[in-house]
């Protein structure tokens, strides 16, 4: 389903993920304990059971501030990639429902100039994500609804897509999805020699989908995470190394592999980065604290630039530094977007 996706140009990056509708709003950090959340987490709920934190989606309907954005993280990527490259460069896959959500979402895919390749659900609702601002802070709530159905198979009726792209982009949250169009989409990455990316996306991948996990690495050129998602990699997998070396853990990650690139953001501190060669830090360019509106997607926004520097041919250094450019203009926006204005790296 898309409006776009008859379009002529061959997209170059084709993300794969969960698309979720954002229902943002500031909270009290009473509020978090009330529902024992914590900040910069995110949980997953299972709505078919009688889980009293499904009420914050209703409550949250009531504050103030309350604002609507075309989330899901791996989307959120495939807007910012589509912000740098252009129109019908970046092709996104996920599933969602046939209702007004899945179309607000559309909407703003064709906006940003990602082709929207939508499996759609007829009997089950389009995912939200409660995402719960606390300061620079943010925890989120997720129910996947119709993200939680996407197939394999939505791959293959559009495989030609997949063929004509250069390299390609899932987001860790796909894990508790469809493992097996992960590893399809990582199959012909290897065979092809394209470039395949796969961000963690929370502390609770590794935690708990740990196996889906160590069957999608294999395939993996690049593996992005934050400081957080990598100190819990490193308790899931037993390293004896300490969880906050992130440059330890990292080579844990890379292994025996002479292709796999690791990158750990950390905020304000420096990016982490180990290839096969060896590890390198890039400094994060400060930011005035006045000039931050809303760090919620930060991560999102770093594997957009990031991705579009390789898309772009760019190297390594480059595109992570095309990643904190593209994270710096996100977070002095609302939520996981860009500025209306189009402005270039440089």
């Amino acid at each position: 389903m898309s409006s776009t996706a008859s379009s002529s140009v061959s997209a170059r990056l084709v993300c794969l993920g969960n698309p979720l509708l954002d229902i943002q709003a500031t909270v009290s950090d009473e509020y978090l304990a009330r529902y024992q959340l914590k900040a910069n987490d995110a949980v997953l709920l299972d709505a078919t059971t009688e889980e009293p934190r499904m009420t914050i989606f209703d409550e949250l309907l009531q504050f103030p501030d309350v604002k609507f954005i075309a989330g899901g993280a791996a989307q959120n990527t495939a807007r910012g990639a589509a912000y740098v490259l252009g129109a019908g460069q970046v092709a996104y896959f996920g599933s969602v429902g046939q209702d007004k959500f899945s179309a607000q979402l559309q909407a703003e895919n064709d906006a940003a100039g990602v082709v929207s390749y939508y499996q759609q659900q007829p009997q089950v609702g389009t995912g939200k994500c409660a995402a719960l601002i606390t300061g620079h802070n943010r925890s989120l709530v997720t129910d996947l609804g119709a993200a939680n159905h996407f197939t394999p198979d939505h791959l293959d009726r559009h495989w030609d897509v997949v063929e004509k792209a250069e390299l390609f982009y899932v987001g860790g949250f796909h894990l508790t999805v469809s493992p097996e169009a992960i590893v399809k989409l990582g199959q012909h990455a290897q065979k092809t020699g394209k470039p395949f990316v796969l961000n963690l996306s929370a502390p609770f991948i590794p935690q708990f989908f740990k196996a889906a996990l160590e069957q999608v690495l294999p395939y993996t050129t690049y593996v992005i995470a934050n400081e957080s998602e990598a100190a819990a990699f490193a308790e899931a997998f037993g390293l004896t190394c300490q969880a906050d070396d992130l440059a330890a853990v990292a080579q844990h990650i890379v292994g025996d592999s002479k292709t796999r690139t690791v990158i750990f953001t950390h905020g304000l501190e420096p990016t982490v980065v180990v290839t096969p060669q060896g590890s390198q830090t890039y400094a994060v360019k400060p930011l005035a604290s006045d000039k931050i509106v809303d760090t919620n997607g930060a991560g999102d926004a770093f594997a957009a630039g990031f991705v579009a520097g390789l898309a772009q041919g760019e190297k390594l250094d480059r595109a992570v530094d095309m990643g904190q450019w593209l994270a710096a203009l996100s977070i002095q926006q609302v939520g996981a977007s860009y500025p209306s204005e189009k402005l270039a790296y440089a």
